[in-house]
């Protein structure tokens, strides 16, 4: 195709500074008249709703950032067992309220690699409290990819490998120890597997829930709706934290821990479908009248298929975004549970229970790493506050 360029007048300008004509093609644009322009429109113009919601998200770099420490975190569920140095009840009773112990390089001016010193202890004449001093003369090298305590893998396989080991008869408290002389450390790594998998399982019964509920309602309306809808006001209309506690003291105390911590699951589930349940409807209610919902119905479509098929994945990314806000609250509902007491008990191990044992204002004031456990909470909630702010962006077509 043939193109007429024209130069476009300019003022008048010095030698010194003058620039090139800057020429504008006064012919239609094509777009077909470049392949690599062709290619990179049509790789946009084809892409899904998935893959742009993917690429906006990309762009939000506090999203991916939080995004990753997130899996991070999810994966060392995995292998609680290999990265905790200690089983979580393995008591040291010469250890008992250490505090956290330096890991250092050097000792006395030479390299010798990552080490702790070793303790001393004496008592308080005035307190009567465990003080303990670095001894200088006590290295302690830590050992990497070795094996030390015997432990079964998810109750399973029996194995002994960690990724980090103390000294032979050295002692590796990076946390420090509780008033039983267990590693706080060790303790905080397996309590990560209870509390971020409670906020996954309850979120993904409460997603199931509000996705029929909710759809029902949205789909139908009528005096079904209003039967749902007053239903869903009656449920959030009572105080949340009364009522964990009402429903958890419900639970039988001749429950198996297990038992405890799928009841507890199952409380928090059934008290935050509600939210998901009422975004459902209102998304349904406008798009049940558009022309795919009519003609999909006008096909012989049953509602089950038009429902599933049809309208929610229409904004199943925005059923996810809020999905990830909701995760948070339930993580914080479990800890808020189990650090009164009421939710789950040992000898299972959440961040909720570990904090449970530092409410002694005497014994935080001395030992201060018992609170250690609260940093993860704080961490793991802002991460999915900043990574659900970033998928709604990216889900938001208009964004």
């Amino acid at each position: 195709m043939s193109e007429t360029r024209q130069p476009v007048p300019r003022a008048p300008d010095d030698a010194s500074t003058a620039r090139p004509p800057h020429f504008v093609s006064r012919e239609p644009w094509d777009p077909y008249v470049s392949e690599t322009l062709t290619a990179e429109q049509e790789r946009f113009y084809m892409a899904g709703q998935w893959k742009l919601m993917w690429w906006r998200l990309r762009r939000h770099k506090p999203a991916v950032v939080c995004g990753t420490f997130l899996i991070f975190m999810y994966l060392t569920t995995l292998i609680s067992e290999v990265i905790a140095p200690y089983s979580q009840d393995t008591r040291h009773i010469k250890h008992i309220f250490a505090p956290p112990q330096g890991i250092h390089l050097f000792h006395d001016g030479k390299f010798v690699g990552p080490f702790t010193y070793g303790y001393t202890m004496e008592r308080d004449p005035d307190t009567l409290q465990r003080v303990y001093r670095p001894d200088r003369r006590q290295v302690h090298p830590i050992r990497f990819f070795c094996s030390g305590e015997t432990y079964e893998f998810w109750g399973l396989i029996e194995s002994s490998f960690h990724l980090v080991c103390p000294a032979r008869d050295g002692s590796l408290y990076l946390l420090g120890t509780d008033r039983l002389g267990r590693d706080m450390f060790s303790r905080v790594a397996y309590a990560a597997r209870i509390s971020l998998t409670v906020g996954l399982f309850g979120i993904s019964l409460s997603f199931v829930l509000g996705l029929v509920i909710g759809g029902i309602a949205g789909y139908y309306g009528g005096w079904i709706d209003n039967v749902i809808q007053r239903a869903i006001e009656i449920i959030k209309s009572f105080p949340h934290l009364p009522l964990w506690l009402a429903l958890s003291a419900a639970l039988p105390v001749t429950w198996s821990p297990l038992l405890v911590y799928f009841g507890i699951t199952i409380i928090l589930a059934l008290l935050d479908w509600p939210g998901l349940a009422r975004a459902v409807r209102s998304k349904l209610l406008s798009l049940r009248e558009e022309d795919f919902a009519t003609a999909a119905a006008l096909m012989g479509a049953s509602p089950k298929r038009i429902i599933g098929r049809h309208l929610i994945p229409s904004f199943m990314s925005h059923l996810i975004a809020s999905a990830t806000l909701s995760i948070p609250s339930m993580i914080l509902a479990e800890t808020a549970l189990s650090f009164l007491g009421l939710g789950l008990r040992p000898p299972i191990t959440s961040w909720g229970v570990l904090l449970n044992e530092a409410t002694d204002i005497n014994v935080v004031a001395v030992n201060w790493w018992l609170m250690f456990p609260v940093v993860p909470v704080i961490l793991v909630i802002l991460s999915f506050q900043f990574f659900g702010d970033g998928l709604r962006d990216a889900a938001d077509p208009y964004h």
